[in-house]
């Protein structure tokens, strides 16, 4: 899943087709047709993964559709009711669950265990891709927040080590708010965030028990998380009624005044077109966690691979997930778009990359959304936006953490 909602109206995908044999190679007896996301593979890794793979295998031509991220859904449930034909498909890791529901996913449990080391696989991607017990995605990558500051703030405020737990984290950012500094700029509605700090305190945004989902913003651990959420976002003065678009927390860091937001690595480049002056002086470090040993809780967004069970031939499926979660291209992808791999073993690739490296230690205590077939719906509705603002506004915390958990329990139970 993206840092965004999912998308529902339907808009025409582009198409970039990788398909044929090498020359001399014989040809190919079977076409299997892969869907892969815009802006997930350079056009580069996409013909060097081609080539090298009609290479291995001269009985399989890859044929490459890059698809749109609005109106993947119905697309992808096009595929798997069999009105469209696909035979591996990016999906968002989040996606997986309501893909699963339909029955149309191959299970890929054995692979997973047997052949792709699944036991190793990031938590945050393995996880949303397993329904019961059964793994149907399969983690091609991640992506996630890392905290964005500036060095010279921090050399400034005579800070000279980045902070590696909540304590100091706090206390540097209440140095950093003298002299006219903004400490840390963090909108009230961040609540991607404030999940992060909710799964450290041991809680959750919704449980399922007996069959139910039940929203669980009212148990004493996600209060906790609140609380911190509350007590970060006050030694800045981001708008408690907003989230990070509004306006775009890039442009407001890059007016030279912030000291850190809590963004993607790639947020970066934004900051730099804006403000030219900033470029070399950016770090980057993973959001603290409660102890030094290890970082924060971090949302995880990414993709994993899925093969319909309707696919015409599941073996060479199977052969080109093979592929693409291998050693080579897991690192070639990871190199060539600074994504984190779905493997922590694979992430020395990244040395040299700041801000990957501080994604890639942060994904290692990376989560998911609840696996609710209808999550997507509470983030379509978003009650916890609203709760967050009205905590940070001075409401009781407990009666409307309430108010949100009874919204989210009536979205993940309603019927379709």
């Amino acid at each position: 899943m993206r840092f965004l909602a999912i998308p529902t109206a339907i808009m025409a995908a582009t198409a970039l087709t990788a398909c044929g044999a090498l020359p001399g190679s014989g040809g190919g007896s079977k076409t299997v047709t892969v869907w892969l996301m815009k802006g997930s593979a350079s056009d580069g890794f996409i013909k060097s993964f081609t080539e090298s793979f009609e290479k291995e295998h001269e009985d399989i031509d890859l044929e490459i559709r890059i698809q749109e991220w609005t109106g993947i859904v119905d697309k992808v449930n096009g595929v798997l009711e069999g009105k469209d034909s696909a035979d591996v498909i990016e999906v968002g890791n989040t996606q997986v669950a309501q893909y699963a529901e339909t029955e149309g996913l191959s299970e890929l449990t054995l692979e997973g265990l047997r052949d792709w080391g699944g036991k190793d696989w990031l938590k945050g991607l393995a996880e949303p891709g397993s329904i019961n017990g059964a793994q149907y995605g399969v983690p091609w990558y991640a992506a996630n927040r890392v905290v964005i500051y500036n060095k010279d703030l921090f050399r400034d405020a005579g800070i000279k080590e980045i902070p590696k737990t909540r304590a100091a984290w706090l206390a540097d950012t209440e140095k950093l708010n003298e002299d006219g500094r903004q400490g840390i700029y963090l909108p009230g509605q961040n609540w991607y965030v404030l999940a992060g700090f909710v799964w450290d305190e041991g809680g959750e945004l919704a449980v399922e028990g007996a069959g139910q989902w039940n929203g669980a913003l009212d148990s004493p651990a996600a209060l906790k998380g609140m609380d911190f959420y509350k007590e970060l976002q006050g030694l800045g003065n981001g708008p408690k009624d907003a989230d990070e678009e509004t306006p775009p927390q890039a442009e407001v860091f890059a007016q030279g005044r912030v000291a850190q937001i809590i963004g993607t690595p790639g947020q970066a480049a934004q900051i730099e077109a804006a403000n030219p002056g900033l470029k070399g002086r950016l770090g980057f470090f993973p959001v603290p966690g409660k102890t030094a040993d290890k970082p924060g809780a971090v949302f995880t967004g990414g993709s994993d691979l899925i093969i319909p069970s309707n696919t015409d031939d599941r073996r060479a499926a199977v052969a080109v997930i093979s592929a693409l979660v291998s050693e080579k291209w897991q690192t070639a992808l990871a190199t060539e778009m600074s994504y984190v791999p779905n493997k922590p073993a694979y992430a020395h690739v990244l040395k040299g990359n700041p801000g990957a490296t501080a994604m890639a230690e942060g994904a290692t205590q990376g989560r998911a959304t609840p696996k609710s077939a209808r999550w997507a719906e509470v983030e379509a509705k978003n009650p916890i936006k609203p709760y967050m603002t009205a905590v940070l506004l001075g409401q009781d915390p407990r009666e409307a953490a309430k108010s949100a958990s009874a919204t989210i329990t009536k979205v993940l139970s309603s019927d379709r």
